[in-house]
C-alpha cells in the first residue's frame, strides 16, 4: 500500500512526518531518513490497531484548490 506523508522540521530540527488519511499516524526522527523509516513502522502499527478495533483503516483525504 502507499500513503501519502507530510514531513516537517521542529524548532529543535527534529524531523516530524505524518500520515493524513490515519488519525494520529505520527513519528520522528533526527534525520529525515530516519522519520521516513519510523513512519512506515508506525503506519504498518496503526493499521493493525485500527483493524482490531473494527475501524476503517483509512479516512478519506483529498486535495482542494484555493486561490491565492
Amino acid at each position: 500500500m502507499r500513503f501519502s506523508v507530510t514531513i516537517d522540521r521542529d524548532e529543535d530540527g527534529i524531523w516530524v512526518v505524518e500520515c493524513p488519511s490515519i488519525p494520529g499516524c505520527v513519528s520522528q526522527g533526527q534525520t529525515k531518513d530516519e522519520a521516513l523509516e519510523n513512519i512506515r513502522d508506525a503506519i504498518y502499527q496503526c493499521l493493525q490497531v485500527r483493524m482490531e478495533h473494527g475501524l476503517p483503516l483509512t479516512i478519506e483525504t483529498r486535495q482542494v484548490e484555493v486561490a491565492a
